[in-house]
């Protein structure tokens, strides 16, 4: 599979979860590439736009992935496995083992909006990307 279908996946996934919620959320691709000195592995981001008050449902991501999570603008509130819930603001940041459970992932203002960029690097073909949790 290749990595344009991959990321079609993810922003079809992220848009399924946004349906769900009261606010909208979008996700755009920033950035994909093959790593090129470590065969197989491939580095994804994407940039998730939070309408205020809007969060997406508890979700894992694709197995082999290793995710960076950078806030660039307003504040994010977040939890990830039996980690405490965090308000990460902008210029903070978290990351997100393998296999790990995003139970908690909202824009922590019912008033302004919020961005985070959320970098991947996963075996190229593993997905789904984002898979939301029952």
């Amino acid at each position: 599979m290749t990595m344009r279908t991959i990321i079609a996946a993810t922003c079809a996934a992220f848009f399924s979860m946004a349906a769900h919620d009261s606010e909208a959320q979008t996700v755009t691709k920033n950035f994909e590439a093959a790593i090129p000195n470590v065969p197989g592995k491939s580095l994804l981001a994407v940039e998730v736009d939070y309408a205020p008050g809007a969060a997406s449902p508890s979700h894992t991501h694709a197995k082999s992935a290793f995710i960076y999570a950078y806030v660039i603008s307003g504040a994010i509130e977040s939890k990830v496995n039996d980690g405490e819930t965090r308000i990460y603001r902008a210029g903070e940041s978290w990351s997100e083992p393998p296999g790990a459970t995003h139970s908690i992932s909202r824009n922590a203002s019912k008033t302004e909006p919020a961005k985070l960029l959320a970098v991947f690097v996963l075996d190229t073909n593993d997905n789904p990307l984002t898979t939301p949790v029952n």
